[in-house]
């Protein structure tokens, strides 16, 4: 009862009639990867291998050397690090372009499953 009248909202909608008159097109995920994409998600593959393992590493060196000033400065500089190589590797690849493409196919699929 509830879903059919959510349903029956969302129908009327401006942006829900939009959205089905005019399905998402998952083409762009068919085409071949260009090297600014290719280059985009290894540094997003690249900022996992380099941020915890090299967390670890720093901490593990502290303690061994007695230094807590490795991990206590090294720590948060290498995972900073990380998370900037990471938003370089995103943008790179256009990761809110095909974040948005994707979002946009699964909410029209999840609303013609729900008015129908």
């Amino acid at each position: 009862m509830i879903q059919k009248k959510i349903a029956q909202y969302l129908a009327g909608k401006k942006y829900v009639k939009e959205m089905l008159d005019h399905p998402a097109d998952l083409s762009e995920f068919k085409e071949r990867p260009t090297p600014r994409l290719i280059i985009g998600l290894i540094l997003m593959g690249l900022s996992y291998v380099i941020g915890w393992p090299a967390v670890a590493a720093l901490s593990v060196l502290a303690v061994w050397f007695k230094e807590p000033l490795i991990a206590i400065i090294g720590c948060p500089t290498t995972y900073a690090l990380s998370c900037v190589v990471f938003i370089v590797g995103a943008w790179l690849s256009r990761a809110p372009h095909y974040v948005g493409i994707l979002a946009r196919y699964t909410i029209q699929s999840f609303l013609k499953k729900l008015i129908s």
